[in-house]
């Protein structure tokens, strides 16, 4: 074991000194420069037994499934800039935004395969530093990272480095959460306070000069939705708010379901930082995206389970009723002001803040 540790730290520092301690187009050869990258940084970073035998494949062991146990997949793409923001950074992201994806449908995330695409000049340590968020985001999430690719690209065609994330994971048998489940009288609801996210990368630009705190909630959200589905038996739907924020998730459930929405927007939780921030750039905070929260929508009867549950759980604190499913026009979202007033709320259009993710 030692002798193996002794290869490795060799193995990286063979690879800092021959390449200047940054990316070369040589690492994305498929040659020797690619393999000792792989090797000597990577895998090792990475630190799964499954991605350390680099076939061209994991092979997962499903285990014991359940009669009518299904299989859900998912990818995404990351190309945030900043690549690092209060809170967060790549790595970390694309772990929480693809097990995210998989959580909000009801799926226990069982593995992740991560591709690089890195520019010509990128620096190792940062790369290094990239890959151990990443594997901490997995390691927090309960799930590991099997499989990869890794591609070079000429210096100015890819800004330092982009990421894409696919997910694999396991419905139970029953497990069925979707907008075609919500029904009149249904409430809405969310998990935390709004555009944290969003807001975070606006101010780590430094476009504005802004001298303002505000933290992403990027994190794995799977915990949370396993305690509320355990909760809560009425959970009809859930989603996580990123692009287009909270608004443009209300509106795609309102289409989904063929019903109407409305939000009471005094009771939703936004933080004074947050709002300062989008107050002084012309922004709305609720098309703000979030990275670690849920939006939902639960059965009348079954509102005190769920303020009990959101109660009980830390990833849940600052949530609450926001609004609720009422006849009317399908598909529209109607917000009762805290004027008094009511305003048609709809999916953002255009993009308040690129590259948010």
């Amino acid at each position: 074991m030692s002798e193996h540790r002794d290869l490795l730290a060799e193995r990286r520092r063979r690879l800092f000194e021959v390449a200047a301690g940054r990316v070369t187009l040589a690492h994305g050869s498929g040659g020797k420069a690619m393999h000792e990258l792989l090797e000597a940084l990577v895998v090792p970073t990475l630190g799964d037994a499954e991605l350390a035998r680099m076939d061209d494949q994991a092979r997962l062991d499903p285990g014991t499934l359940e009669a009518g146990a299904r299989l859900a997949l998912t990818t995404d793409g990351f190309v945030v800039q900043p690549p690092v923001f209060p809170g967060g950074d790549i790595g970390r992201l694309a772990v929480c935004g693809t097990v995210n994806d998989l959580a909000v449908g009801g799926a226990e995330p069982r593995a992740l395969a991560l591709a690089l695409v890195l520019e010509e000049g990128l620096e190792l340590a940062f790369l290094e530093r990239i890959l151990t968020s990443a594997r901490a985001a997995a390691e927090e999430a309960g799930i590991a990272i099997v499989a990869g690719d890794t591609k070079v690209v000429p210096r100015g065609a890819c800004d330092g480095l982009f990421v894409t994330t696919t997910g694999i994971g396991l419905l139970a048998p029953g497990c069925d959460l979707g907008p075609h489940r919500i029904r009149p009288g249904d409430r809405l609801f969310v998990s935390g306070p709004l555009g944290d996210h969003g807001a975070a990368v606006m101010v780590a630009r430094g476009d504005m000069a802004l001298e303002v705190e505000v933290r992403s909630d990027c994190a794995p959200l799977w915990d949370l939705v396993r305690h509320l589905r355990a909760e809560v038996p009425g959970l009809r739907c859930l989603r996580d708010p990123t692009r287009g924020g909270f608004a443009t998730t209300v509106v795609e459930l309102a289409r989904g379901s063929g019903l109407a929405f409305e939000i009471e927007e005094a009771a939703l939780p936004v933080r004074d930082e947050v709002r300062g921030v989008c107050e002084i750039l012309g922004l709305d905070p609720l098309y703000l995206a979030c990275e670690g929260r849920l939006v939902g929508v639960v059965a009348e009867e079954d509102v005190p389970r769920l303020e009990a549950a959101l109660s009980a759980h830390p990833q849940a604190a600052g949530g609450g009723l926001v609004g609720r499913v009422v006849e009317g026009r399908p598909g529209r979202v109607v917000m009762k002001t805290a004027f008094g007033g009511r305003r048609i709320v709809d999916m953002l259009i255009g993009d308040q803040l690129p590259r948010i993710c």
